[in-house]
């Protein structure tokens, strides 16, 4: 058996812990661009506590992860927690994880779902070096009144054109879930965003 400690670090309170994080990354993806608490970070684990406590609260055994790194203890960790499998390839994921933003994020990769069956698409979670100190940025659409100003930091250069084309494809396309620290907050491809020259 392996003991490694990463292995044996998870939710302290599994029951509790997990649907506290599940109805706050709900509410995240229902208003879009407002910043919601998930938890402080998990002994051990190298992930936000935010990033760590989602895998853990949103993963089982019927889906497959896509790790960015997938050379470390942390896929491992999840699955031994959860039952999460590795996706291979990139577009059998369920959901995706992204913490390094210096290399290349192409959200056309992942599953997009069908016109027929959206649901069938990835969630991408990335984690950003913060939420509300960069580029401010316009976001309108369901769960937003009016506009939603939101200031992402260290995303790469071409993630906004991305996006406009995964959000032209609903009700296809990825949905993602911004973290940093014990917060996040989502972006469902329903959202349209905008430069603020363009509002």
């Amino acid at each position: 058996m392996n003991t490694s400690p990463l292995l044996a670090a998870g939710l302290l309170d599994p029951v509790h812990d997990s649907q506290q994080a599940f109805r706050a990354v709900l509410d995240a993806l229902a208003r879009p661009g407002q910043v919601r608490s998930i938890g402080p970070a998990l002994a051990q684990v190298p992930l936000g506590g935010a990033m760590a406590r989602l895998l853990l609260s949103l993963c089982d055994d019927e889906t497959p992860v896509r790790w960015q790194h997938g050379d470390n203890e942390v896929p491992q960790w999840l699955r031994f927690h959860t039952g999460a499998p590795v996706a291979e390839p990139t577009a059998a994921a369920g959901f995706a994880v992204v913490t390094n933003l210096a290399q290349p994020v192409v959200l056309a990769d992942f599953a997009q779902g069908s016109a027929a069956s959206p649901e069938f698409s990835s969630t991408v979670l990335i984690e950003v070096p913060h939420l509300e100190s960069g580029p401010l940025m316009a976001w309108t659409g369901p769960g937003i009144q009016e506009t939603q100003l939101v200031g992402l930091q260290g995303l790469p250069f071409d993630f906004w054109s991305q996006w406009q084309a995964n959000h032209a494809s609903f009700p296809q396309g990825v949905d993602i879930i911004f973290t940093c620290g014990e917060h996040a907050l989502g972006l469902p491809r329903s959202t349209r965003v905008r430069h603020l020259e363009e509002v």
